[in-house]
């Protein structure tokens, strides 16, 4: 352990942004699975939109970087496309 006082506030600070990215990316991943699931019901454009907007947060807090959002977002795409092409 550091007994530097700028060091330990920095392992504070280095926590904290740990467990809230933490807690963000589980939240994208969550809207994610639930636009896949929400195929073909009422909720679907609903569930995608709030997919979108939770991986656009993600990459715009710096959280993910904003190659890996557009990744994020063209794959969620087009596993939708397939399965509604499949259904």
């Amino acid at each position: 352990m550091a007994n530097i006082k700028s060091q330990i506030k920095r392992n504070k600070q280095n926590e904290v942004d740990r467990e809230r990215n933490k807690a963000v990316k589980s939240e994208m991943r969550t809207r994610t699975k639930n636009a896949v699931a929400a195929i073909g019901t009422e909720n679907e454009e609903i569930a995608l939109r709030a997919a979108i907007k939770r991986i656009d947060k993600a990459a715009a807090k710096g959280i993910i970087h904003k190659n890996q959002a557009a990744n994020k977002k063209s794959g969620l795409m087009k596993r939708i496309a397939t399965a509604q092409h499949e259904a």
